[in-house]
């Protein structure tokens, strides 16, 4: 079975709500919530994928050295094993803007759970909850 590396970061607004993206029509999981992020393409670290998705999906600019490991998920699904790190970031510049088709909401740790998220992610939620 293929590994797939893809880095996730949980942005965290200073009242404390971490951003989700919607995955758009068309593509794999479309309608699932998840932490903003993308592969890792060859030669690339965790921290320099998010620093290039994050400019590339959402048109925000942050720095490796903004990007606190938080935690990391390792999930079989049919076809692929994903494992992906995440990151917490509080700074960044920029307003978040959605430039492929997402939808994007500011959510409370304690209202993840209500949104439908891909497996992968759903491990990650309590680890949030105890860091805010």
């Amino acid at each position: 079975m293929k590994t797939i590396l893809v880095s996730a970061v949980a942005l965290i607004d200073p009242d404390g709500r971490v951003l989700l993206a919607q995955r758009p029509e068309g593509k794999s999981m479309a309608g699932l919530w998840e932490f903003p992020g993308g592969k890792i393409e060859p030669g690339e670290t965790p921290e320099a994928a998010l620093v290039r998705e994050l400019h590339e999906e959402l048109g925000i600019d942050t720095w490796s050295s903004c990007l606190a490991p938080l935690s990391f998920a390792s999930h079989s699904y049919d076809d692929f094993h994903l494992l992906m790190p995440l990151f917490a970031c509080r700074k960044w510049n920029g307003t978040p803007t959605p430039r492929e088709g997402q939808v994007l909401k500011w959510a409370r740790v304690n209202q993840l759970r209500d949104f439908p998220m891909p497996p992968a992610d759903v491990p990650l939620i309590p680890i949030l909850r105890d860091l805010l």
